[in-house]
């Protein structure tokens, strides 16, 4: 109960600010549609109004909230309504991407703890990666993977890598490189070959930060498919509900794709961490 209090404070300041913000927002067109009709709101007919528009600047809070139930619990989740049906089209772009992110975060890791050249060479060159904007190279992606007949759902993975390998690779370098200069000094009069010094300490000692990063990665991956679907439309998710919204200024279904991509996030953090709390309480590093 200590830990849930906070949250459900920030979550309650959050509905009442955005409360306040669609009254302001949508208060313009409610008066605008009473001086077409040539009439006088009071102050509480214009906030009832502005809680009901069609079609508002700001949707509130539970007109998202009517629109995911609609299109969830209403909807067969087969049907191209259903916000679950988007979901998983979504979901599964996402952990296509972060498993091939977490692969390579994890092998470009290890070539960079164990190899000078690729310290010096590689490293530059995937923080420079990072600069350059997802939506400018996701639709050249899509072109080339497309000319080699490769899968969507594929491409999307792809997508997705691009932005979850390097919070992989950076986590996973620090972790590699973590042990104490004594522990790996213990190793060497051992007589430890560099495999058994990487399974046997460097590994273990990195786990921490592999979760941390992961937990990053997993969230990132998320926005890269969704990013992905924007120029992958045809098959639908989340991110071809943001672009249909768009398109015909259905701000409630906008944000309700929107919080829907946010909880399918937080649910996979949230896995994670249950993950992370199992593996290392088995491994004796749990605080």
């Amino acid at each position: 109960m200590r830990n849930i209090l906070p949250i459900l404070t920030v979550v309650a300041g959050i509905v009442v600010l955005w409360y306040a913000l669609a009254v302001m927002l949508n208060a313009p067109w409610a008066y605008a549609q009473a001086k077409r009709a040539d009439t006088t709101l009071s102050f509480g007919e214009m906030v009832q109004h502005t809680m009901a528009q069609d079609k508002p600047r700001l949707p509130a809070p539970h007109q998202v909230a009517t629109e995911i139930w609609e299109t969830t619990a209403e909807k067969k989740i087969t049907s191209k309504r259903s916000l679950i049906y988007h979901g998983w089209i979504t979901l599964r772009a996402t952990l296509l991407g972060f498993a091939f992110g977490t692969a390579l975060g994890i092998g470009l890791a290890v070539s960079i703890v164990y190899f000078r050249v690729m310290d010096m060479s590689v490293m530059p060159w995937i923080i420079a990666s990072q600069t350059v904007p997802i939506l400018a190279i996701a639709p050249m992606i899509v072109v080339v993977l497309a000319a080699l007949q490769v899968n969507d759902i594929v491409a999307k993975g792809v997508i997705s890598m691009y932005l979850s390998f390097f919070p992989v690779v950076v986590g996973m370098v620090k972790g590699l490189r973590s042990p104490d200069a004594m522990l790996l000094d213990q190793m060497k009069t051992y007589s430890a070959s560099a495999s058994q010094t990487f399974w046997k300490l460097r590994l273990p000692t990195s786990t921490p930060y592999l979760f941390a990063s992961l937990k990053v990665a997993v969230a990132a991956s998320l926005i890269g498919a969704v990013v992905a679907e924007l120029s992958l439309s045809q098959n639908g998710g989340l991110g071809a509900r943001l672009l249909a919204g768009s398109y015909y200024g259905q701000t409630i279904q906008i944000w309700s794709a929107l919080l829907s991509a946010a909880t399918l996030a937080a649910l996979m953090v949230i896995t994670l961490g249950v993950l992370e709390k199992m593996t290392l309480k088995r491994m004796g590093m749990a605080q």
